[in-house]
């Protein structure tokens, strides 16, 4: 297998990555032929997993320029994936000039391609870290460099959290970040759930088990279960919703059924 030359020393291309299968499902180009045959894979069972990738990418453009519109200049995005069209420091620079973003990922194509997108940048970086691990972003010099957690922040957690499975403590590592924020601050979600998906939950379990092969295990929570990770936070209206019922700029009626699969929500630090 030929390696592309964006593609960084050190990691086997022949392994899929859910960073680089994301990037094929919104049409990008910085994915591998094993990327690919997993996506198509999964789309075997699920065919609108674009369109879920697609909505999931209109709430954050919405969700981040309503943080903006309240006033928030700082980003936190973990787990923020390869840089494609919309990508917060564009949206929240674009409404707020002067607006800082830290982006977060573990991801090694992710991290040195958001590095290309934001040379020259100077009120945006790259941490190559992990949600698992929050004080280790917590402490990150390129975190404290660009954000002071004593001022508002909006901590995006998009499309993540359902990749942390909860021997891992997810809702833990949340709680941990909740706490470093100051009141104020803005928690962005969106999560992967049966609910929603118009299919039976036995087809849609066969593309979680293409996630479960490549030992990216993708875990489909509950509404409720999703809602616990805003304990701390006091919902933004329209609370915890399907994607594209959250402050729609049209009529959702028009949308995919598929990108109703799963919730988004925002909640406000108290």
């Amino acid at each position: 297998m030929e390696r592309p030359a964006w593609a960084p020393r050190g990691i086997d291309i022949s392994v899929p990555s859910v960073s680089r299968i994301y990037d094929y499902y919104l049409g990008g180009s910085h994915n591998f032929e094993v990327d690919r045959e997993a996506a198509r894979r999964a789309m075997e069972f699920m065919p609108g997993l674009p369109k879920i990738m697609q909505a999931n990418r209109a709430f954050l453009r919405r969700a981040v320029r309503f943080a903006a519109d309240e006033g928030i200049s700082q980003f936190l995005d973990i787990g923020s994936g390869i840089p494609t069209y919309g990508n917060v420091h564009e949206v929240a620079q674009s409404a707020r000039p002067g607006a800082r973003v830290v982006y977060v990922d573990h991801d090694p194509v992710a991290v040195e391609h958001s590095r290309a997108v934001l040379d020259g940048n100077e009120d945006a970086d790259v941490i190559t870290a992990d949600l698992r691990k929050p004080q280790e972003i917590l402490a990150s010099p390129q975190l404290r460099g660009l954000i002071d957690l004593n001022q508002p922040v909006a901590l995006l957690l998009v499309a993540i959290l359902h990749f942390v499975e909860d021997e891992d403590d997810p809702y833990g590592a949340v709680a941990e970040l909740r706490d470093a924020l100051a009141p104020g601050s803005l928690f962005v979600v969106t999560h992967a759930s049966y609910e929603g998906i118009p299919l039976p939950p036995e087809r849609a379990g066969g593309a979680v088990d293409v996630y479960k092969d490549i030992r990216s295990p993708l875990i489909m929570r509950s509404r409720e279960d999703i809602a616990r990770f805003f304990e701390g936070y006091d919902m933004v209206e329209p609370g915890l919703v399907p994607m594209p019922t959250w402050r729609p700029d049209s009529a959702s009626e028009d949308e995919d059924p598929y990108s109703y699969s799963g919730f988004a929500g925002v909640g406000r630090r108290a």
